[in-house]
Parts: structure tokens; sequence; C-alpha cells
């Protein structure tokens, strides 16, 4: 698998940040009137502004050389924005009307840029939507209509320490819920490990954590339309009662790891398995695991097969007030072939978004990398509405609660619907 670290994308960072969209009357938010400008036949012309974060902002301005190259009269000038500035300074574009005209914007923002109107609606025919991951083109949708194209993904998967598990007697991922409450179990009595599974306890972001158990089980954020939340379910409070219990068995650590305390501890062996993205692999090796002795599998399903994880990563989106719509989505459609986002694959280590650019390739053979693009499949992503965050946040803060025995999982989530409800979700 390749070891490069994938940038985390509108999670923990874009938790702790506000929007508030102004200005912009006589612009339609996300399910209203406004209308993208189809794309014309021919080359794409003329400058195309475009920002980008993290590594991908980095990257990006060598890479598009191609593009330039099969479009003789475009100039892509990229422009690479610390993840830290981007949600404000997007949001300042927004409100003066001075943006790119392509953005990569993190997938839990789409929501609140949508809304303000910011946006354009993604052309009809631009792209096929049954050629992204499923879940990956659900982060685009707001209000039923698609604001943007899914460019590159991350999902979470079990990471296992392989020798202890072989030690406690399993050749094999547990793939069920039961399965792996005794898999923590018994790497924990037989393997050696203190803990079993390593769970967030609360905090910011601890909602991907615990969300992919009550998708798992059925559960849904918001009605079809996200204009309600709909967090008080049965579905909800068993997952959060099944999530708590490893803190309560004393299989999970009951307070928030320090910055290394996970790769370390994966590395003694005092934790056993633990939850997360493809960028782990390297850090796990990086603390001295051998590849031999760890292994990654799809989450357990509550029964039995594969269960629901989350889905993150970064969207392209073209900005409401661009000169340029025509050569912009020309861009993001380029950007959207199979065999260009393999190539960025091997430039950066972003997982492809789009499915067919995982059938040939490191992405098609390499062990890890299958399990990760089969997880993709069944993966989904939180509701695309203006105030994710703020509800986030208020998730977090009662899981917290809830890991700490302070709360059942069925007042827990009643209350998450209770503050959700106040809160409401902005469409």
């Amino acid at each position: 698998m390749k070891r490069t670290t994938i940038t985390l994308v509108g999670l923990a960072t874009a938790a702790s940040l506000a929007f508030t969209a102004c200005g912009r009357d006589d612009d339609a938010g996300a399910g209203g009137e406004a209308q993208s400008t189809a794309i014309a036949d021919g080359k794409a012309k003329g400058t195309i502004e475009v920002w980008a974060m993290g590594t991908e902002g980095e990257k990006l301005g060598d890479f598009v050389e191609e593009f330039e190259d099969a479009n003789p009269d475009a100039d892509v000038k990229v422009t690479a924005v610390p993840w830290e500035a981007a949600h404000d300074k997007i949001s300042n574009a927004i409100a003066a009307g001075e943006g790119p005209d392509v953005s990569l914007i993190g997938t839990t923002w789409m929501g609140e840029f949508a809304e303000a109107g910011g946006l354009m609606p993604t052309p009809e025919g631009l792209v096929d939507e049954a050629d992204f991951f499923p879940g990956a083109w659900q982060s685009t949708e707001v209000g039923g209509t698609s604001y943007g194209v899914p460019w590159y993904v991350e999902t979470r998967v079990l990471y296992y320490r392989s020798d202890l598990a072989k030690k406690a007697g399993w050749d094999q991922a547990p793939t069920s819920w039961d399965d792996l409450k005794q898999f923590a179990e018994d790497l924990k009595s037989k393997g050696g490990a203190k803990y079993g599974l390593n769970l967030q306890p609360g905090q910011t972001g601890s909602w991907q954590s615990y969300l992919p158990f009550a998708w798992t089980d059925g559960a849904t954020l918001t009605n079809d339309d996200g204009t309600e939340y709909t967090i008080d379910s049965p579905e909800m409070a068993e997952a959060l009662d099944y999530y708590t219990s490893y803190f309560d068995d004393g299989l999970s650590m009951t307070r928030t790891l320090d910055p290394g305390e996970l790769e370390s501890g994966f590395a003694d062996g005092s934790i056993g398995s633990f939850i997360s993205g493809p960028w782990h692999a390297g850090l796990v090796e990086d603390a001295g695991v051998d590849e031999s002795d760890y292994a990654v599998a799809p989450l357990p399903g509550k029964d039995d097969g594969m269960g629901t994880s989350f889905v993150g990563g970064g969207d392209l989106a073209v900005f409401k007030d661009t000169d340029n719509a025509d050569g912009a989505w020309k861009f993001v459609q380029w950007l959207s072939e199979p065999d260009v986002q393999q190539e960025f694959y091997d430039e950066v280590g972003d997982l492809p978004a789009v499915q067919a650019s995982w059938d040939t390739g490191e992405l098609s053979t390499d062990p890890q990398l299958k399990v990760f693009g089969e997880q993709l499949k069944d993966a989904q992503s939180p509701p695309s509405v203006p105030t994710w965050e703020q509800v986030a946040a208020s998730i977090d803060g009662l899981v917290e609660q809830a890991s700490r025995g302070d709360l059942s999982g069925e007042d827990a989530v009643k209350q998450m619907q209770s503050e959700a409800k106040s809160i409401g979700t902005g469409l």
C-alpha cells in the first residue's frame, strides 16, 4: 500500500469553525432555482483559478500540465490554501462574490456553502453519478441537488494485530458485532493486549467513530429531503449502547489518547485493534509494526458481513460567481476521468472517488488497498446540511457523556435529537 500520509479533510478542524452567509440576496440557495451553465463542446479556454488545500494544493499546480497541453488556450492557476484557513477564506469569498472558479471543498462543508448560494449546481451530463462511490456522491447533494463532484475519498476499516489475533485463536477478522466484541475480549485475555479495541470516548470528531455503528444498524440522521433531523431512533440508541459497552467492559481506553499514543500502543501490543483510515498504515509502520504483524478488514456488520463505514474526502465545486464556468467544469470533468484519478493517486496518495480507477494498477492488486476499496462500497457521509457541524459537536459531547456512563444510549440520542431540532437543518 502506498505509504503517503493522506490529508484529513473537513473533519476535526471543521467542527470548530462557524459559517455565516451574507450579501447574496440575488442567489438561490440549496434547493432553490439556481441553474448551472451547461458546458459547451470543444476545448477549455481562458484562465481557470483553482483553490486547493493541503498536499493537493501543493501538487496540483504541476499536475495540471497535461490538461493545459490538451487545452492550449486554457491557463490553470492553482493557489495552495492551508486547511486551517480554508473555511473562512471560502466563506468570505462567497460573501464578497470574489471566489475562484473551482475549489476543493471538504465534504462536511458542502451544505453550508451550497445553501449560502455560493456554489453552482453540477451540470446535467457532466459526469455519471453511478461512476462514483455512492457515499462520496451523497456528500455533494444538498436539498436533492448536486453542487459538485467527488474528487478523492477516505474511509475507515478495522486495523488489528494479526499476530496477537492468531495467538488468541483468530485466523480471520470478525464479521459481526458479537464477533467483534469476542475478538476484543480474546485479544485482551489471550493475545496479551491491555485494550482489545480502541474507540474514541467522545470529544471532537467522535461522531465519525460512533455513526458507522448506527448506520450499520439502519439509523438515519435526517429525513429524505434533509429538512428534519431523525436522530432519536431505537437504532441510534442501540448502536450507542453497543459502542459504549467497550468502555464499560474495559476493552477500550476511557480517555482520549495523546498524539502518537495509539500508534505506539499498537506497536507494543497494548492496543490490539482500532478503527481508522488509510493514512494509518504508514503511521503504524513508522512506529515499528512490521507489515506481517497487522492486517486490515472491513467493519463488521451487526449480524454478519460488512458493516457501513464513514466516507470523507474532498469534493470539487465551481463558484456561482465564476467568469469561466465552461472552463471550470471542463477542468472538474478532466479530474474525474478514471485514468487521471489513478495518476493523481500515484502522485499524492489520494484514494480515487471514481470506482473504475480501482480496476488496474496498485489499487487493484494491493491487499490493503483492496479492503478500503471494498469498504467504500458501503460507506456513508453525514447529511449535507448547513448546520451539520453544530449538530456534530453536540453528538460529540453526548457520546462522551455516554462513554463515561453518565447517560444511557436512549437518553443520549433523545438529547441529540432535542439539540439538533433546536439548531435545525438550515434547509
